[in-house]
């Protein structure tokens, strides 16, 4: 598969995607979206009562549109399984 995963979050302060996925140590580049939280926006994310994402996951084709879309409710461990399956088959149809 030639799917790369990318991090994006929104937060009430400032804080460098880069610094923030070292702390965290993801594998993966990390994108903030502050202060304008115009991507969380546009994915249709935005907890209101919060002013911040929701948990989200997507799968974005090499050509940026979107294959598929998971959000995660009451912060429960997201099943990934479905999602595999979904990258799995968007490689085999490359």
């Amino acid at each position: 598969m030639s799917q790369e995963p990318v991090g994006q979050e929104g937060r009430l302060q400032q804080v460098s995607g880069t610094a923030r996925a070292d702390s965290l140590k993801l594998p993966y580049p990390l994108l903030s979206d502050f202060p304008n939280l115009q991507v969380i926006r546009s994915y249709g994310v935005l907890d209101p009562t919060q002013v911040m994402a929701r948990r989200a996951f997507f799968l974005v084709d090499q050509q940026g549109i979107v294959r598929g879309k998971w959000l995660v409710e009451n912060k429960e461990v997201f099943p990934s399984e479905e999602l595999l399956k979904t990258a799995q088959v968007m490689a085999q149809k490359r």
